[in-house]
């Protein structure tokens, strides 16, 4: 957490790095030989998804996080969440952070929409009383009506995005993170999300967003950084960002 007195810088990456091991599916003539052979020789390789990637965002600045399918962005997003931890590196933010990196992340499958909101709510920082006070605005802005006592196991993807959705944004975070959500749900919803979300950028929220829409984050950010091989590449208006990555 980022120190009270530090009151322009909302989030701090510094020289993170992470690595994954992939592991290689082989026969099992393959397998045994690499037995045999005293195992010797790797069937997995590792696979750089940060590389010393550092990155200073302001309070209240809307930033958009953009590459190709294994770039590093939504890696970096997981970092900056804390979902992930980086192998090298720090890590710090400012105020409560809170946003959609998974469809119903927080959710358990065994207990009704009711049930969860108080959940999830409590996972992202929200006291009881809090959620309490928020329920009846949470429930309608999911659109869930009658299925907020039936078990989340029976929701469709779209449910669970507009229940999640409703719980993270109000949460009065300072720091909202977005990972692709908007492309789940009906285009009635996702134009609600967008609109709330421009909602919380107007009140001088902290938004990093993710996502393959180039337009709706140039309407949504003003800043854009490129990945590109776990490495940072551009960073600058979102306008040069989009257009670098459309070249």
């Amino acid at each position: 957490m980022l120190k009270s007195s530090e009151t322009t810088t909302a989030i701090e990456v510094k020289n993170i790095s992470k690595q994954f091991v992939l592991r290689h599916t082989r026969s099992i003539k393959e397998a045994i030989v690499w037995l045999l052979k005293g195992r010797k020789g790797d069937l997995s390789e590792k696979f750089h998804a940060l590389r010393d990637v550092s990155v200073e965002i302001g309070q209240g600045e809307a930033v958009a996080l953009l590459g190709l399918n294994g770039s590093g962005k939504s890696t970096l997003l997981k970092h900056i969440s804390g979902v992930m931890l980086p192998d090298s590196g720090t890590i710090r933010t400012r105020g409560r952070v809170a946003g959609l990196i998974e469809v119903g992340a927080g959710f358990h499958h065994d207990l009704s929409g009711r049930d969860n909101v108080f959940l999830n709510g409590a996972i992202l920082g929200m006291s009881e009383e809090d959620i309490r006070e928020k329920f009846d605005s949470i429930v309608e802005f999911a659109e869930i009506g009658k299925f907020i006592d039936t078990e989340v196991r029976f929701y469709s993807s779209g449910m669970y995005l507009r229940l999640a959705f409703s719980v993270a944004v109000h949460t009065d975070p300072e720091v909202f993170l977005v990972d692709e959500i908007l492309a789940v749900g009906d285009e009635p919803f996702q134009k609600k999300c967008i609109s709330k979300i421009q909602d919380l950028a107007a009140e001088g929220k902290t938004l990093v967003v993710v996502s393959h829409d180039l337009d709706l984050v140039s309407r949504i950010c003003q800043r854009g950084i490129l990945l590109e091989g776990g490495n940072v590449t551009f960073d600058g208006p979102i306008e040069e960002a989009v257009a670098t990555l459309r070249r």
